[in-house]
């Protein structure tokens, strides 16, 4: 199976620490990420998990977490369908850049269905993570989210 890897990088006026915040607390994921709720001890080897409504929705193992400079974890969405070797993987490197910080997300060892080739959806891998990066951007900027969009 050819496996394909998603790279979004954006730059963010913010500093490592709150980014860091924003990536791991669920007071933070809520408001950008769909509404979903984070949870993990954030040390290498636990579980982590992303929920709606009490219900989990992703997740993973968690491969490496440097506070403030990289975390990467397994990720699995419970409603796929693909047929996968292994589990895809996320990872968020930060680099403080002058008061601003370079996020880049990696998504790797994704399958063919992961990527939906439509401008009209949050659907895919390579819709849904430019969304929530900008609501993200946005809300550590602006202390707002975007304005909800219905697809």
């Amino acid at each position: 199976m050819a496996e394909t890897t998603f790279v979004y990088v954006t730059y963010i006026a913010t500093t490592p620490e709150r980014l860091w915040e924003a990536l791991t607390s669920s007071d933070f994921t809520e408001k950008y990420f769909f509404g979903s709720k984070i949870e993990s001890d954030w040390k290498e080897g636990s579980r982590i998990t992303y929920s709606r409504d009490g219900k989990v929705s992703d997740y993973g193992t968690i491969q490496k977490c440097e506070p403030y400079r990289v975390l990467s974890f397994t990720w699995t969405y419970v409603g796929d369908k693909a047929i996968r070797d292994q589990p895809s993987l996320v990872t968020f490197e930060l680099k403080p850049l002058e008061g601003t910080v370079k996020l880049t997300l990696r998504h790797e060892n994704l399958a063919p269905e992961d990527i939906v080739d439509r401008d009209d959806t949050f659907e895919g891998l390579n819709n849904g993570w430019p969304a929530i990066l900008s609501n993200l951007k946005t809300l550590l900027e602006t202390g707002n989210t975007l304005p909800p969009v219905t697809l």
